[in-house]
């Protein structure tokens, strides 16, 4: 008995319905990129795996999806290496390539591969796959896609405005209301500065990002717990319980790091990027969140955070500034801000909030009845002419009989159907039925497009 076929865990297949919503989702993205002047590039699924490992920390080099080298990768290594049974040792050996963990590091490699050919600051989108050796559970998968968009060369704080004026257009568009949380990490670097835990950063900033979830006292423990002083927790707490607007914190923010200069940096730059965003007419709401820490081993300036107000799920869009993505490809203070799109999320949220538009561009709009041969003849002048008006249109393949014909577009979810039988070819004319209402009307090929065209 064969094998019921099965695809790796982790991994998904979509159907044709599915495709339709990500296409929307994707297409809708798209365009919002092109209208703030990015360009699309791809990369390929895999990379040397010198390129991947070191740049995602100890954890990450684990989650990489390694190739075995082609032909027989084993015959160049010795009996005591295999022996040995040292994974970190035998890898190099057998396998030189792996699948993306990200866009991010492979978009730093095709900068500087190309820096000769590409025009900076280079603004560029990409929306493909990664694949991440992660263990499968609800909402986390291997494979899925990432929709980024960065711009690299250039220090301004304008590029900034714009990734959140890109944010409020995707989210104005797919109707989903949202909040975009904003912090700077130079502001975090001056918070573990002033209270005197320079060397904890990491620690302070892992722990803050949780107070959301588990709260004042429980982060207080965590700090405690990882060696952060009595004191320096002390001197912590006026500042996470500040409160008020963006202009309110930033000037309480001034005070308290008065005596960092990375930190009064960080809030110069947040002043300045709320004092662009707040002349926007933004729909999105805009807060500064001391609390937000994302990625501090990667960001070096703004960092932002999207969630959706009306629907309990992660962030869906995120990113933030990075001063010297490409040093570590030899092409060193190279400035670049980005923001990733999540839209395996964002199709969750879509789904759940029943947001998807009911009519898709990508769907077949009308099917021709098949009644024969002779009847197919009359027909297919009038499909081509309906497709080179861009009206999605099929004709079922087979002389079947009606009721399987009808079934399949009603299956489909093909909103029109025409009939062309002898009395249709007698006086140059085409049934059209409305499968929702079931009205039908008589009409010439010139109608036909016509109506088609106006639905």
């Amino acid at each position: 008995m064969a094998q019921k076929p099965s695809i790796p865990k982790g991994t998904r297949d979509f159907s044709p319905v599915e495709m339709v919503k990500r296409n929307y989702i994707f297409d809708l993205i798209k365009e919002v990129f092109r209208l703030y002047g990015f360009q699309p590039i791809e990369t390929p699924a895999m990379e040397n795996l010198s390129t991947l490992t070191g740049k995602y920390g100890e954890e990450g080099d684990k989650l990489l999806f390694k190739i075995l080298n082609s032909g027989d990768f084993l015959s160049k290594v010795s009996d005591e290496l295999l022996d040995e049974k040292n994974s970190n040792k035998l890898t190099p050996k057998i396998s030189e390539k792996g699948l993306r963990y990200d866009l991010t590091v492979p978009f730093a490699r095709f900068v500087v591969q190309y820096q000769n050919e590409i025009t900076f600051p280079f603004k560029r989108y990409q929306i493909q796959p990664v694949w991440r050796a992660d263990r499968p559970q609800k909402g986390r998968y291997r494979e899925f896609y990432q929709c980024d968009v960065d711009v690299i060369g250039s220090n301004s704080l304008l590029n900034e405005v714009e990734l959140v004026q890109i944010i409020d257009d995707v989210f104005k568009r797919l109707k989903i209301n949202t909040i975009v949380k904003i912090n700077n990490r130079k502001i975090l670097a001056g918070i573990a500065e002033v209270i005197g835990e320079n060397d904890r950063i990491i620690d302070i900033t892992v722990a803050i990002d949780k107070l959301d979830k588990i709260g004042l006292e429980k982060v207080n423990a965590e700090l405690a717990e990882k060696g952060v002083s009595n004191e320096a927790i002390e001197k912590l707490q006026p500042i996470l319980a500040l409160e008020g607007n963006s202009i309110e914190k930033t000037a309480q923010l001034e005070a308290i790091l008065a005596t960092s200069e990375i930190g009064i940096k960080g809030v110069t730059e947040i002043k300045k990027l709320f004092s662009y965003l707040n002349n926007l007419s933004l729909q999105t709401e805009v807060e500064l969140d001391l609390t937000l820490a994302r990625g501090l081993n990667y960001y070096t300036g703004a960092i932002f955070e999207v969630k959706a107000k009306d629907f309990e799920i992660g962030s869906i869009c995120g990113g933030g500034r990075y001063d010297d993505l490409t040093g570590i490809f030899g092409l060193p203070n190279v400035s670049g801000v980005g923001v990733s799109f999540g839209a395996e999320r964002i199709y969750d949220v879509l789904t759940q909030m029943n947001l998807f538009p009911s009519k898709s561009t990508e769907t077949t709009k009308v099917m021709f009845v098949n009644f024969g041969e002779k009847e197919e003849a009359y027909c297919l002048p009038v499909l081509a002419e309906l497709r080179k008006n861009g009206i999605n249109a099929e004709i079922f393949p087979d002389n079947a009989k009606m009721q399987k014909q009808m079934n399949y577009a009603n299956k489909k979810e093909i909103p029109y159907v025409v009939l062309a039988g002898e009395t249709e070819i007698q006086a140059k004319s085409f049934t059209l039925k409305n499968m929702e209402s079931g009205e039908q009307q008589n009409v010439n090929a010139a109608e036909l497009v016509d109506i088609l065209s106006r639905q």
